[in-house]
């Protein structure tokens, strides 16, 4: 070969390897897109049992084709509450070998050395779904052409992958450079590293299946690259982890020593085979002869499934064994002094479905939290004891931050490929979480009426405090009416709010009226009348934003 040609050779290698990226991503990015209303359901179902939890994550892996794109799902769902950390191994356990079907796709992509070659019949779904992108109105359709092209490049990576190696396999030098690897455990590491370099185990694996089709590398280097690649996957998860909660440190952890051990017992067989004068390659090449693509094909997937084979029962000394290298804080004394999120995670933008899912949840304890300020405010103005004063105003910078880095985050979001539905529920989300804001200064200038009281030595009636404990019970109990309608999206429970609500506006009248009685009663100042009054106003402003919040699921339901 000439330098010209093993420069473009290398060219072409680089070109062949970015495309593969490409159409993992389209293909996981609108796959994820077309499936998200149905994974939430999907993966509560892994609670039954732990081979349905397997089942699970093979399954979701295998459509969405990123085992990364299901470990931060599975993240979501144990911080959320969905999943346990149990529930969560065993999806990781099935996401590996939910993987390797990308694996056998590209073996299935390279026959044909005498006809057409089954990777170029398949490279032709690029251009189909490039027509269906180009000309489809509906946004289902267009995902759907996203998916087909995604696929289609798959196979143009993988002939210009295949085309630059078949050239360097001719060049005696390289051959003989890369037959020096034989050390199995030098061949893991260098798996390990280009996997967590390039980031996807499904490319390594895909360029060494072409690296022994080719013949660059023997069946035996290939298998043992390929173990390495199952190691550097969790590079990502583990990188994610570090300024993560202490869920996701484990669920990477968990993922680690379950692909660790696989290595470890395949390179202990290996070791015994080898002293037996037998090895990995010979032994796949008598089970499927003249097919090295699907031979180490087979491995991969034989590999994983064996893993959760004999990991699998010991799931739950696994996730003990996690926790005791990540417990949780004992000190209850030590306390959160700065505002956080409690289930959003910044990695999970590149998961958008879940992204939104988690958002969703964040939004509910923002409202929960809104709803704990007032209900700390009026017994503050009733008792005119201070003794929460603290919580209350954490809770209020908690909600100012809420505010913000949501709003933040949903612009964000909005600049992704999203489900129109859930392209609308954000929209409708950055008006939410202004509602719930205002709830928190409503509650703050109760606050405020109570400093008045106590500054002036004056308090409220009996019958004063009686009307606004009813208040509040009203004003509860539309809360959770309006919570129900917006997480389940539940319509029964909405038309149950504006009733609720209806009541309040009598009620907030009537208390007006029993103040003035009770002015002209001499029973109260006009200082504590104003106070009193201010009180019931904002409580029915309260009423009205939580509506407000009520009222988004008629654009998205």
């Amino acid at each position: 070969m000439t330098a010209t040609e093993i420069v473009t050779s290398v060219l072409s290698l680089i070109a062949g390897v970015g495309i593969f990226l490409i159409a993992c991503t389209m293909m996981s990015s609108n796959l994820e897109a077309l499936g998200s209303r149905k994974l939430k359901s999907l993966f509560t179902k892994a609670s039954k049992s732990k081979l349905l939890g397997v089942g699970v994550g093979a399954a979701t892996t295998a459509v969405i084709q990123s085992s990364s794109a299901t470990s931060v799902m599975v993240i979501g769902f144990v911080n959320a509450g969905i999943m346990t950390l149990t529930q969560a191994a065993t999806v990781i356990f099935g996401a590996n070998i939910g993987t390797t079907i990308t694996g056998q796709l590209v073996a299935l992509g390279m026959f044909g050395s005498n006809t057409i070659s089954t990777s170029v019949i398949f490279a032709t779904f690029a251009g189909i779904g490039a027509f269906i992108l180009a000309f489809a109105k509906k946004d289902r359709l267009q995902k759907l052409g996203g998916i087909i092209a995604g696929f289609g490049m798959l196979f143009v990576g993988l002939s210009m992958m295949s085309g630059a190696m078949s050239d360097f396999s001719e060049l005696d030098s390289v051959k003989s450079f890369l037959a020096k690897f034989e050390n199995p455990l030098l061949l893991v590491m260098i798996g390990a590293i280009l996997t967590a370099v390039i980031q996807s185990s499904s490319v390594m694996t895909s360029m060494a299946i072409t690296m022994v089709v080719t013949g660059l590398i023997s069946l035996n280097q290939g298998i043992y690259i390929t173990m390495g690649a199952n190691i550097g996957t969790c590079v990502t998860a583990l990188i994610a982890g570090i300024t993560s909660t202490k869920n996701a440190k484990r669920t990477a952890l968990i993922h680690l020593i379950f692909n660790v051990s696989g290595v470890v017992v395949f390179l202990l067989i290996g070791l015994i085979m080898n002293m037996c004068g037998i090895n990995y390659g010979l032994l796949f090449d008598e089970i499927f002869p003249h097919t090295p693509q699907i031979q180490l094909s087979m491995f991969h997937t034989i590999f994983n499934i064996i893993t959760v084979i004999i990991v699998l029962p010991l799931t739950n000394l696994l996730v003990k064994l996690v926790n005791k290298f990540i417990p949780d804080k004992k000190d209850k004394r030590q306390k959160v002094t700065e505002p956080s999120f409690r289930f959003f995670e910044e990695h999970m933008l590149r998961t958008p479905p879940i992204a939104v899912q988690q958002i969703k949840n964040e939004i509910i304890e923002m409202a929960n939290t809104a709803v704990s300020n007032f209900d700390t405010a009026c017994s503050i103005i009733c008792d005119l004891n201070y003794e929460n004063i603290e919580t209350f105003r954490f809770r209020e910078k908690q909600l100012n931050f809420l505010q913000n880095k949501l709003a933040q985050i949903i612009g964000k979001l909005l600049k992704e490929d999203l489900a129109e539905k859930d392209r609308i529920y954000l929209i409708t989300a950055l008006r939410t979480i202004i509602d719930l804001e205002r709830v928190g200064d409503y509650a703050e200038n109760i606050i405020e009426y109570a400093d008045k009281l106590y500054d002036a030595n004056t308090k409220f009636s009996d019958q004063a405090i009686n009307e606004i404990n009813e208040l509040k019970k009203l004003l509860m109990a539309l809360y959770d009416q309006v919570m129900t309608a917006y997480r389940d999206t539940d319509k029964k429970a909405f038309q149950n709010a504006c009733d609720i609500e209806e009541k309040i506006d009598v009620v907030t009248e009537q208390m007006a009226q029993n103040h003035i009685r009770r002015l002209s009663d001499g029973e109260c100042t006009a200082e504590v009348g104003m106070q009193y009054i201010s009180l019931s106003a904002n409580a029915e402003r309260i009423a009205d934003h939580f509506m407000n919040v009520a009222k988004t699921i008629n654009s998205y339901s």
